[in-house]
This record gives C-alpha cells, sequence and structure tokens, in this order.
C-alpha cells in the first residue's frame, strides 16, 4: 500500500490519477488532495476518498457539514508546501499548472518523498536545480507526460543497450495541415479543438502552438540526461506511438497505445510494477496507417525556442516558460493573435538578462522578470490587435 498526495487533484490528470487509484484501491491510499478553487469538486474527492488532508489555495465561503470534521483542511497562497510538509504520503503527484509546482517538487524530495512529475515547468524552469534534488534524495523522478513515460518504458527494456537519440512524437495539434497565414489568425475555439487529447486550456493553447512540445523536449533533456541536439521531434497525427528511444546498436525501441492518460499516471504510481489500467487496447487491424512528419519550425517556431534556450542555457528555460504562460493568457483574453504568442516569447528571451548557476530563488527570479517584460512588450503597438 502507497500513500498518495495529489497536488491538483481536480484537473484532467488528477482526476485519472484518482480514477486508478479507486481502481487499485488495495495498492494505493488517496492521503492528501489539493485543489487551486474548485471546491465542489474537491468536495465529492473527500466524500469518495477520504483523505488525512484536503486544500484549496483559495478558500472556500463554506465546507460542507458531511465532509468539514473528516479531514484536516489548509488554505492559501502556500497550501502546496504546506501540504507537502504536513502530510504522510511516500509519493507527491505534481500536477498543478505553471512554475508553481516547482517550489512544491524540491519541497518534495527535500522531504523525501518520490516525485511523479505532471507538470512540466519544473523541470523547464529548474531543471538542474531539480534533477540535482532527486538524485540527493536518492529518487527518480518519474514521468507522467505520455512522452516522457514512452521514453521512460523503453529505457527499463534497454539493459546495457546505451540510448543515442530520443523521438518525441507530437500529433501536430488542430492546426498541423495550416498554413502559416491561417495559424497566424486562429481563434480560440479553434486553438481549444485538439484532434486527440483531452486537456486543460493552457496546455491545449500550448499544443496548438506546439510550445508544450518544446517544454517537452527541455524536460527530457533533464529528465533523461540527454543533449538537446540528441532529441528530435517527430509528427504522427495518430499519437499510436507515444515516443520512442533509438539505441548505440541503431535498434529503435517504442512505446504505444491508445490516447489514455490512465496508462501513464498508473505507471508512475506503480513503478516498478505494473498494472492493468482497465482501458482499451489497442487493435492493430483497424489502423489504416501510421505516418509521420518533419515539424516546420516556420510554422511552429516556438518549438525552434526550446532548443535556443537550451543552447542558451543557466535560466533561459524558465524565461521562456514564464514568457509563454503570459502570452497564453493574452491569447485567451484576447489581447494578442495566436500567431503572437511565439513573437512575445522571443522578445522576452531576447530581453531578460540570463543567471548561471542559479539558486532556486534567481529560478524565480528569472520567471517573474519574464512576466514583467512579456506584459511591458503587450503594451507595445507591435502587440496591438
Amino acid at each position: 500500500m502507497r500513500k498518495l498526495a495529489i497536488l491538483g487533484s481536480t484537473g484532467s490528470i488528477g482526476t485519472q490519477a484518482l480514477d486508478v487509484a479507486a481502481r487499485h484501491s488495495d495498492r494505493f491510499e488517496v492521503t492528501a488532495i489539493v485543489a487551486h478553487s474548485s471546491a465542489e469538486k474537491l468536495f465529492e474527492q473527500v466524500r469518495a476518498f477520504r483523505p488525512k488532508i484536503a486544500a484549496l489555495t483559495i478558500e472556500p465561503a463554506a465546507i460542507p457539514e458531511d465532509i468539514k470534521n473528516t479531514c484536516q483542511w489548509m488554505f492559501g497562497e502556500n497550501v502546496l508546501l504546506d501540504v507537502v510538509r504536513a502530510c504522510d504520503a511516500d509519493d507527491v503527484l505534481v500536477s498543478v499548472v505553471g512554475v508553481a509546482g516547482l517550489a512544491a517538487v524540491m519541497e518534495s524530495l527535500k522531504h523525501g518523498k518520490r516525485v511523479l512529475l505532471a507538470n512540466k515547468e519544473p523541470l523547464v524552469a529548474g531543471g538542474e536545480l531539480v534533477t540535482q534534488a532527486a538524485k540527493a534524495a536518492g529518487h527518480p523522478l518519474l514521468p507522467v507526460d505520455s512522452e516522457h513515460s514512452a521514453i521512460f518504458q523503453c529505457l527499463q527494456g534497454a539493459g546495457p543497450n546505451r540510448p543515442e537519440r530520443l523521438i518525441l512524437t507530437a500529433s501536430g495539434g488542430p492546426f498541423r495541415t495550416w498554413d502559416k497565414k491561417e495559424i497566424y489568425g486562429a481563434t480560440k475555439e479553434q486553438a481549444l479543438r485538439h484532434p486527440n487529447w483531452s486537456m486543460g486550456r493552457k496546455i491545449t493553447i500550448d499544443s496548438a502552438s506546439m510550445m508544450n512540445k518544446a517544454l517537452e523536449v527541455i524536460e527530457a533533456r533533464w529528465l533523461f540526461d540527454m543533449p538537446a541536439e540528441k532529441i528530435d521531434v517527430l509528427i504522427h497525427p495518430q499519437s499510436v506511438i507515444h515516443s520512442m528511444v533509438e539505441f548505440e546498436d541503431g535498434a529503435v525501441m517504442a512505446q504505444l497505445g491508445t490516447p489514455d492518460m490512465r496508462l501513464p499516471i498508473l505507471y508512475a504510481m506503480s513503478w516498478p510494477e505494473r498494472l492493468v489500467t482497465g482501458g482499451a487496447r489497442l487493435d492493430f487491424a483497424a489502423m489504416k496507417a501510421l505516418t509521420f512528419e518533419q515539424p516546420d519550425l516556420d510554422r511552429f517556431p516556438g518549438l525552434g525556442l526550446a532548443y535556443a534556450a537550451l543552447q542558451v542555457g543557466g535560466t533561459m528555460s524558465a524565461i521562456l516558460n514564464g514568457a509563454n504562460e503570459i502570452a497564453v493568457d493574452a491569447f485567451l483574453h484576447d489581447r494578442i493573435r495566436f500567431g503572437q504568442i511565439a513573437q512575445l516569447v522571443e522578445e522576452t528571451m531576447q530581453a531578460v538578462p540570463v543567471v548561471y548557476g542559479a539558486t532556486l530563488e534567481q529560478v524565480f527570479e528569472s520567471d517573474l522578470a519574464a512576466r514583467a517584460k512579456a506584459q511591458e512588450l503587450l503594451k507595445t503597438s507591435r502587440f496591438a490587435i
């Protein structure tokens, strides 16, 4: 029986993690759940799982009487850290949006807890710090993203065969076949219409711009200690092959499956064992084709920014991430066009100083500087709609 804390329990990953935990209730005890503001949904989860701790960043007007005294309640801006410190979990699933997850990951590792990482930003913004902390804690970082889980699974089966290249697959999003001009003027409704996956608004926009894949490239660099020039991205519209690894002897291993996040979630929760998800199985005879394309960096410039950030090093990836969060929010609030997301990120990267050998505090300072510069740039005529 492993005790599990879920940071971001009301989001897509969090709710699916609870689903597989319920399916294997003899193996997992949900001991703490945290949400940002979805109080009613969290209340239902408390009723279903009876955790020892339940928390919300934004305190609700009232807690229902039937669950008021069933657990310890926590509220406030620092609730992620408060829960990590107070809970008795073996594993902490970090599935919160944005750079807020970085401090929670570091705190979890500091307290000797195993981290199941569904949030890209901790490794994007603080990859060197997080990987050092994981080594000190003696725990591997267990990826929940389908692409990184696929690579992790391939590496588990590799034996002494050393990896030479990582190949992250991407669906291509809703604009895979669109021309550059059409992509530039895409609407919010069009960008939120992902062909294969059901995700939150921010990550869905990132997928449409391929900035999501840019963040995954940076994440893979740190998760698997692989230089950027040995990490490739390949468009695979069917989303059947979740990623691949090429080894030194020329063999390529791939992990395949239906577009169902419960498999990578459960694999991270149960590693090094494997448990049944209950999801749909692949029907190879029903597949017409598996196709692949090279990504077009002219139409999707955000992807190229990841390689540029890794080449510069230091806090440049944190700057990229902070600027992207501002840019996506601006697009979702009709302040910029879709094609201006990558433009705003790139201009911010050019303007904010990079710090090398950064502390955790300096990483957060670079993130804040990027956000401030991006907000400043939004006020210029270049970004007026």
